[in-house]
């Protein structure tokens, strides 16, 4: 039989993409609720049940609400909020940072989606951080620029209206408390015991990110090249279908945050001298950074091959 497919949240831009991403295939089922019981918890409830894998697409709090409505013990969840990123019994839907990740998905009932800024800093600190490279307490900074998109429904209208503030043609920055709810996660995932400084960018272009560490490497154990962390990151990530590392220096003498827009790919540039080195992280923020790692997730989890769907 067909494992059914219940996407709760279906409305929102990360619910659509994923609704887009799964409505072509035949080898699964998507359970669609009827548009006039959308927000009837009862019918929610029944189809969530009913279901073998449910992606909640919700606000924080209306995905801890969801949680509790699943009671079928063989109801799979893939939550895309951030609710549950650092929860207990949860595990971190980002399979490519290592085999334990990877089986850990697999064998899952619960799986957190990561963030999309959390998403571009972990790929490349994850690894640094196992590898020895970077210590728990090195004080990191970070920026990231993304499309947006990423601010959902709201912020896309806002981008696209022909009377649209002027001085949304130049980038935003925001985030400017310093506490970015995609902070918990970074810290907890590459088990940093010093808060990241994090900057969130956002541009005038739809879809796309770019997110970006610098490093001192004198103050790094063994004082690491750049190209020494290149090699780590490549033999990492070697043999990884969605997530690359570009040559080193760059394919090209510049980076573009929307170069992977529409696909599920993740590519990873180091740049540098023997004294500094520049990480960055290209992906599409509702691509890799949303509905198609959510879709990844559940390609693993059902055991479908896990690029189906996201070519």
């Amino acid at each position: 039989m067909k494992p059914k497919i219940y996407i709760d949240g279906k409305e929102g831009t990360t619910g659509l993409k994923i609704f887009s991403r799964l409505e072509g295939r035949d080898d699964i089922e998507l359970l669609l609720i009827d548009e006039a019981l959308r927000k009837d918890n009862a019918e929610r409830k029944r189809l969530m049940n009913e279901a073998d894998l449910v992606f909640f697409c919700l606000p924080d709090a209306a995905a801890i609400e969801a949680a509790q409505f699943v009671e079928n013990p063989n109801t799979r969840i893939i939550d895309a909020s951030t609710a549950h990123r650092t929860a207990s019994g949860w595990d971190y839907g980002f399979p490519e940072l290592s085999p334990a990740h990877r089986e850990r998905i697999i064998n899952s009932r619960r799986v957190a989606n990561p963030g999309c800024h959390a998403s571009g800093f972990i790929a490349s600190v994850y690894p640094l951080v196992a590898g020895g490279i970077i210590p728990a307490d090195y004080p990191l900074t970070c920026h990231s620029l993304t499309g947006y998109s990423g601010g959902g429904k709201k912020l896309i209208a806002e981008y696209e209206d022909e009377n649209r503030d002027p001085r949304h043609e130049s980038h935003r920055i925001y985030g400017l408390n310093l506490t970015h709810k995609h902070l918990p996660e970074m810290k907890a995932i590459c088990g940093l015991t010093r808060t990241p400084v994090f900057m969130p960018i956002l541009g005038d272009f739809h879809a796309g990110m770019a997110t970006s560490i610098m490093l001192h490497n004198e103050l790094l154990p063994g004082k690491p090249t750049a190209k020494d962390i290149h090699k780590l990151l490549s033999d990492h990530y070697a043999g990884q279908h969605f997530v690359s590392i570009a040559e080193f220096g760059g394919d090209e003498s510049v980076i573009y945050a929307s170069t992977l827009t529409g696909t599920n790919k993740m590519k990873i540039t180091v740049c540098g001298t023997d004294e500094l080195t520049s990480i960055t992280t290209e992906f599409d923020n509702l691509g890799k950074g949303a509905s198609g790692a959510a879709v990844q997730n559940m390609n693993i989890m059902l055991g479908f091959e896990e690029s189906r769907g996201l070519e």
